[in-house]
């Protein structure tokens, strides 16, 4: 059998030689974000791989909605759905706003819609 026969069938991803292109690492490093930026970005991806937080975004996407909508849309408790907007508020993916004594959420910025478009797209491969 050929090696490269049998790199696909154990499902192995390696060079069939080992070389180093020096050029294509200085130009990953030199690309490549700070760890403090990597730590947040796999925080976000962390905290929106949760499929009730993700359902709750998911929610806020083209609507504002109350605890007491989300907690009607999730089947969830008030508090559950407050302590997942928590999360979700701590890494600016939602935001909130006060009308007399409700609070109402939605989306963050701009930014957080794309991700969910982009993340749409490509789960419909």
């Amino acid at each position: 059998m050929s090696s490269s026969k049998l790199s696909s069938k154990n499902n192995l991803d390696i060079c069939g030689v080992r070389v180093v292109h020096l050029d294509k690492v200085s130009q990953a490093r030199a690309d490549a974000i700070p760890d403090k930026g990597l730590e947040r970005m796999a925080l976000t991806y962390k905290v929106l791989g949760d499929p009730t937080r993700l359902k709750i975004v998911m929610a806020l996407k083209d609507n504002e909605m109350c605890v007491c909508d989300m907690a009607a849309f999730t089947s969830l408790t008030e508090s559950a759905v407050s302590h997942q907007l928590r999360r979700l508020k701590d890494l600016s993916l939602v935001k909130k706003r006060r009308d007399g004594q409700v609070l109402y959420y939605s989306l963050d910025n701009e930014h957080v819609s794309e991700l969910l478009e982009i993340s749409l797209a490509h789960a419909a491969r």
